[in-house]
């Protein structure tokens, strides 16, 4: 009764691309967190702007942390800065480097001849290369800094360079939107709150009163 059992490797990575339940559900989870916040709305919404900006930022695998520290920075709400890096996901990645590096090249006068494919296997590459570079400390054996230095002009710098400009554009859409949003929110919130606790304050100085009447 007490068993669970373990999901499988392939469940795991098929349920990254696609939740269970779908992503219409899980936006729809990610949105009513944030909605529930105990934080001021400009709070959230900076932390909101912080997690959205640096989906677009090419330090894949960092993103929570990078969230965490910019919303620490901007003195935003670290919980919606780590909801919001829902912004990036296996549906809205390809957009985003495909834009970043198209514009990333551009910026810096280089061919815009990288595209999604070979940037997943360029960052497979240099991660490889970083490793072993970094155990060639120990194995004595030859380090070669020759491809990840081709990738970091090629891919990372026009990725970072052409994601901070959508980076911040985006993240100030975000705040914009979602800072009205969790005001009327907040404030209709209380209302309910109120109404309820005023309620429940009747009912018992009812109840009350019907108690102290005489028979």
């Amino acid at each position: 009764m007490f068993k669970r059992n373990p999901r499988s490797y392939a469940k795991i990575v098929a349920e990254f691309f696609y939740p269970r339940g779908g992503w219409y559900r899980a936006a729809r989870y990610v949105i009513h967190r944030v909605r529930r916040l105990p934080d001021p709305a400009h709070r959230i919404s900076r932390g909101i702007a912080a997690g959205v900006f640096v989906c677009f930022t090419p330090f894949l695998g960092l993103h929570f942390a990078s969230a965490a520290l910019l919303a620490w920075l901007i003195r935003g709400n670290i919980i919606a800065a780590l909801l919001a890096t829902f912004f990036g996901n296996p549906l809205t990645f390809p957009i985003i480097i495909e834009l970043s590096l198209t514009l990333g090249s551009w910026m810096l006068g280089l061919p815009a001849d990288v595209h999604l494919p070979q940037v997943i296997e360029a960052m497979a590459t240099a991660f490889a290369d970083l490793m072993r570079n970094l155990l060639s400390i120990f194995t004595g054996a030859d380090a070669d800094w020759h491809r990840l230095g081709t990738f970091y002009h090629r891919v990372f710098l026009p990725y970072l360079i052409g994601g901070l400009p959508l980076g911040i554009l985006s993240a100030a859409i975000a705040y914009a939107l979602s800072r009205p949003v969790i005001t009327a929110y907040q404030k209709s919130r209380i209302k309910r709150l109120k109404k309820r606790y005023e309620k429940r304050m009747a009912d018992r100085a009812a109840k009350a009163d019907a108690g102290n009447r005489p028979r």
